[in-house]
């Protein structure tokens, strides 16, 4: 038995997987580093269809996504994942320009865990992510 308490011990833990998706390089560079500093693993997408077929591959832990991009916006990506039923349920946090009261109720109406205003630092991502419990 204390070889089999012993074997579990040493197993790694499932590393949590954040991708950020954002037309910006820096935005995804400084999201970057937050969310490593936290351990998580990044992997990145540039538009929300990018950022879902990633997620059909590897289902991540933490989704950060801006709104506004090319291809697929933040929203119809969003709302396209919550449409999926693959019973893994990711928390998602819109990272935007978009302040407007209705915009941040549309986008936890689409699925989103909460809303972070651009620019955004450390402090104010990190409180985000501790209040839907992702740090």
């Amino acid at each position: 038995m204390a070889a089999a308490q012993s074997a579990n011990a040493e197993t790694p833990a499932k590393p949590k997987l954040c991708l950020i998706v954002d037309d910006s390089r820096m935005i995804r560079k400084v999201a970057r580093r937050i969310v490593e500093s936290l351990g998580y693993t990044a992997a990145e997408a540039e538009n929300g269809e990018e950022a879902l077929a990633k997620c059909k591959s590897a289902m991540p832990t933490l989704i950060l996504v801006d709104w506004e991009m090319p291809v697929m916006s933040g929203i119809d990506f969003v709302t396209a994942l919550r449409g999926e039923s693959s019973g893994v349920r990711p928390k998602i946090v819109f990272c935007t320009t978009k302040a407007d009261t209705r915009d941040i109720h549309r986008g936890i109406e689409s699925g989103a865990d909460d809303y972070v205003i651009k620019p955004f630092d450390e402090k104010s991502l990190l409180a985000k992510l501790q209040r839907i419990g992702a740090a």
